[in-house]
C-alpha cells in the first residue's frame, strides 16, 4: 500500500521534472484524506502552508499509478496559478477557460487525462464500491 512519505517522494518529483519554473513559496503539505467518490483531489491554506490532499482510496495499489500523478499535477497547477498559494493569483476562477486541462496537456500530461477519463467511467465506480464496500 501507498503511504504518505511515498505520496511526498512522489510529488517532489513531478515538481523538479515537469513543473521545475514554479518556485515553492511557502511549505506544501501533501497527503492521502478522505474516501470520495467524485473528488480526486484538492488544495487548500492551512495558515502559512498549503495542504494539498489526494483521495485516500488512492493508496490501493489497484488504483494506477497515472492517476495519483495528474492529480497531482493538477493540484500543482492550481498552486502555480495563485489558488491557496503565495504565488499571485493569475486567474479569477481556477479551471477558467480550461486553463488546468490546458497547462496539464502542455506538460506531456494529456495522454494520462484520457486514460483517466476511460478510467472514471469504466473502473472507478466497480472500485469504489470494492474499496469502501458500499452496496450502492
Amino acid at each position: 500500500m501507498r503511504d504518505n512519505e511515498w505520496l511526498i517522494t512522489r510529488m517532489n518529483q513531478i515538481w523538479s521534472m515537469l513543473f521545475p519554473e514554479v518556485d515553492k513559496l511557502n511549505n506544501v503539505i501533501i497527503s492521502f484524506k478522505g474516501k470520495w467518490k467524485t473528488k480526486y483531489g484538492h488544495i487548500k491554506r492551512a495558515g502559512i502552508s498549503t495542504e494539498i490532499a489526494i483521495n485516500g482510496l488512492f493508496k490501493e495499489q489497484c488504483i494506477p499509478e497515472y492517476i495519483i500523478d495528474l492529480t497531482i499535477a493538477h493540484e500543482l497547477v492550481h498552486y502555480w496559478h495563485g489558488f491557496n498559494s503565495p504565488h499571485q493569483r493569475k486567474y479569477r476562477h481556477p479551471h477558467a477557460g480550461g486553463i488546468v486541462t490546458r497547462e496539464l496537456n502542455k506538460r506531456g500530461f494529456g495522454h494520462m487525462a484520457k486514460l483517466e477519463k476511460t478510467f472514471v467511467r469504466r473502473q472507478w465506480p466497480a472500485l469504489y464500491k470494492v474499496l469502501t464496500k458500499k452496496p450502492y
